[in-house]
């Protein structure tokens, strides 16, 4: 079955999730709501006929300004046994971004899901261990938002200062040529 079927397959259904189905470039893509995405991604995993075993990506997208709901989760899902790919984009709205968690399904969306979490602050729901993965835990802000501040601001993260103490007391381990 080609990725194009899956997906007309997947809109027949879940009616009411799917938003849209395109493709672009050899590329398919489903558009759908974030409520039956576990049901969604089961789906697309377990049965024999799709056997979407393999998530190739996880990212979050802002759309700010230019699409509602604001956000996107892209899920990027691969069956090793057909060969084929197919990109599931999951609504995720700026008032309530929260969105299921599949680390039950793939257990490698759990760095995925943590580093979405870190960047964009989406939040997913029952993930095993939702905390920062890429900035410190006090940082304030998820930089990857399009309305994060791109100049910095007057004041400094708290812990910069630390980490300056840190570097200088190290460089006493730095090989000398």
């Amino acid at each position: 079955m080609e990725p194009v079927e899956i997906a007309n397959k997947i809109k027949e259904e879940f009616p009411t999730e799917v938003v849209e189905v395109k493709e672009f470039r050899g590329q398919v893509g489903i558009t759908i709501k974030k409520n039956e995405l576990p049901g969604i991604i089961r789906r697309l995993n377990a049965s024999p006929e799709f056997d979407f075993d393999y998530l190739k990506d996880l990212c979050g997208v802002d759309y700010m300004n230019v699409k509602v709901p604001r956000f996107e989760v892209v899920y990027q899902l691969y069956s090793i046994r057909h060969g084929h790919m197919l990109r599931l984009n999951v609504q995720v709205s700026e008032n309530s971004p929260t969105i299921a968690s599949v680390t039950a399904v793939y257990s490698g969306a759990n760095w995925h899901e943590r580093e979405c979490y870190d960047m964009f602050g989406i939040v997913f729901d029952n993930h095993p261990d939702l905390r920062r993965i890429l900035l410190p835990e006090d940082w304030e802000g998820y930089p990857l938002r399009k309305d994060y501040p791109t100049a910095g601001t007057e004041e400094e993260w708290r812990g910069f200062k630390e980490v300056l103490l840190k570097a200088e007391e190290y460089k006493k381990y730095e090989w000398k040529k």
